[in-house]
């Protein structure tokens, strides 16, 4: 059995997104970021980063939503990477690019203190953020196929992340209506059984 630690307002919705897609069974964890548990010795005993997600797998711990997703497609979903090697090249360029890029041009927004150690620094990036954020939208908007999934014609390990990272985005007040591919993307993905499975569950903002 795999267990899942998870907060539903942070990247750890797309390993609940996959894990539905595929259709295996798991149990969810909340991580409750309300009083701080995220930092509790049991939590950091189990993943020292004091971050989600954290799967619990019967041969160990796994942390990044890269290897996660990578490991579930290994043992469950080989269709979710593409028999193509140029085209699953593609797949992680994309996947590298929202963890590396998207997500932090997002975290910049409200963790400030991970770069930073003033006010001023930190309203700097929050102020910033938008702005680089929309910037990464673009390049995703002429980059990635999206006809109607992030990369060729089927579902990737890809499409879940960018589902989440562009949800992220309104967040910060960017309308995604002025990005028309990622908007119909969104819509298809929400609509995905897999997104409603999370979301029934509380794993999905």
């Amino acid at each position: 059995m795999l267990t899942l630690h998870y907060n539903p307002l942070t990247i750890s919705a797309v390993t609940a997104i996959v894990l539905e897609e595929l259709e295996v069974a798991y149990s969810p964890i909340l991580v409750d970021f309300s009083d701080v548990s995220q930092q509790s010795l049991a939590y950091l005993a189990l993943n020292p980063k004091g971050r989600v997600p954290t799967l619990e797998t019967p041969n160990g711990v796994l942390t990044e939503t890269g290897a996660i997703l990578e490991y579930l497609a290994a043992l469950h979903g080989p269709h979710l990477i593409p028999e193509d090697a140029f085209q699953a090249g593609r797949m992680r360029e994309t996947m590298y690019y929202l963890a590396a890029t998207v997500h932090v041009n997002y975290a910049h927004a409200m963790r400030g203190p991970r770069w930073a150690d003033t006010q001023l620094a930190w309203d700097d990036m929050a102020a910033k953020a938008p702005h680089t954020m929309a910037t990464s939208l673009a390049y995703l908007e002429g980059h990635l196929d999206l006809d109607p999934f992030a990369i060729g014609t089927s579902m990737t390990l890809a499409d879940p992340w960018l589902f989440v990272l562009t949800g992220f985005a309104t967040r910060l007040h960017i309308d995604i209506a002025q990005f028309p591919n990622l908007s119909a993307h969104q819509v298809m993905m929400h609509d995905r059984y897999a997104v409603r499975g999370a979301r029934n569950k509380g794993m999905l903002a």
